[in-house]
């Protein structure tokens, strides 16, 4: 069974991630079979539309297939990996630049390398379904894939709670946070489906959107947005044990599950980016990131702990969220020279 399905339809470039026994993770190869599609199309005059959806009910896309990049590391090999996320990056940036529009339909799981996938086009679908997260702090990364521009966008300070504690969002939430668009049942998915295709009209979306069921995070907007206002990780950390609300408890033991050097250079990225974020900018510096994540960071435990022993014990690099040094954290994200992450003219 093939891992992709991309083909034209109608009107339509068809993508389908087509891994549903693996909740539609990303592997390299479907990934760099994306980008030349995309590239494909943007001169072909009769797609006027690209549709990007997955198998399965239980995922769009849970994250990216790591089992190689961890493989890989742990023999020393940092090459591999930093191949893999600079040309996933480079098809992201492309997603979000592309000159048509760009429909994604977002079911169950949508997390990690699935949000750079879905989460950057210019009709971002969810679901009654949906949770959307960027999880990545807790297995010793930070928000990539272009997840740190969504962050540093999002209302509030939305981005520094999102970033640091994985939270998953419904529909309505992930509107709310920019990382989705337009909530339509999913019921009526197969009817819009081949609407776009017949027609190429993406404004076919609109008229079958509907209101999304109701979230959380509208209400704890005000919770949120003063403590997480802090300029440091550290600072978010003091101001949630000092709230002693049974929000702040649970934001805290998040925070505290992440590896804490990852979810320190979050909150830096994130900052860095709002109010002048564009998708290369944050891309660029999640590069610099990733590029050292294997050798000064806490990637591989992260891996070693959730996936390969699944003992759920990682031994971080650093004893706590609040024990970052601030010199750490622009050692992570400092120039990378002649290795900063390059973007093709196509």
């Amino acid at each position: 069974m093939d891992d992709i399905l991309i083909r034209r339809e109608g009107r339509a470039g068809r993508i389908t991630l087509n891994r549903p026994a693996a909740l539609n993770a990303l592997t390299y190869a479907m990934c760099l079979e994306i980008d030349r599609a995309l590239i494909t199309w943007a001169g072909d005059a009769e797609v006027a539309l690209v549709l990007i959806d997955a198998a399965g009910d239980r995922a769009f896309c849970a994250g990216g297939d790591i089992a190689e990049m961890y493989a890989t590391g742990t023999r020393g090999d940092h090459a591999y990996g930093r191949r893999f996320w600079a040309d996933e990056y480079r098809m992201n940036a492309r997603i979000a630049e592309y000159g048509k529009p760009v429909v994604s339909f977002l079911q169950g799981f949508t997390m990690g390398g699935g949000v750079g996938l879905g989460c950057h086009g210019s009709h971002r679908i969810v679901g009654e379904s949906a949770q959307v997260a960027m999880p990545e702090c807790g297995i010793g990364l930070v928000p990539d894939v272009g997840g740190s521009y969504l962050l540093a966008t999002a209302p509030g300070h939305l981005g520094e709670y999102l970033g640091t504690t994985g939270a998953r969002m419904g529909p309505a939430d992930a509107i709310l946070a920019g990382f989705a668009d337009r909530f339509v049942p999913e019921a009526d998915w197969p009817a819009l489906k081949a609407r776009l295709v017949a027609g190429g009209d993406a404004g076919a979306v609109a008229a079958a959107a509907r209101e999304a069921p109701a979230g959380r995070l509208a209400a704890l907007r005000p919770e949120i947005d003063a403590l997480f206002a802090g300029a440091s990780l550290g600072d978010i950390v003091h101001a949630l044990e000092a709230a002693g609300t049974p929000f702040a408890a649970g934001a805290l033991e998040a925070i505290r599950r992440a590896a804490p050097l990852s979810a320190a250079c979050t909150v830096e990225m994130v900052r860095r980016l709002r109010g002048r974020a564009t998708m290369r900018a944050a891309l660029a510096l999640e590069y610099r990131f990733t590029f050292r994540s294997m050798g000064q960071a806490d990637f591989l435990e992260g891996i070693r702990a959730a996936i390969i022993d699944k003992d759920r014990s990682p031994r971080w690099r650093h004893r706590g969220p609040d024990a970052v040094p601030a010199g750490d954290v622009e050692g992570m994200l400092a120039p990378l020279g002649a290795d900063e992450l390059k973007f093709g003219k196509d």
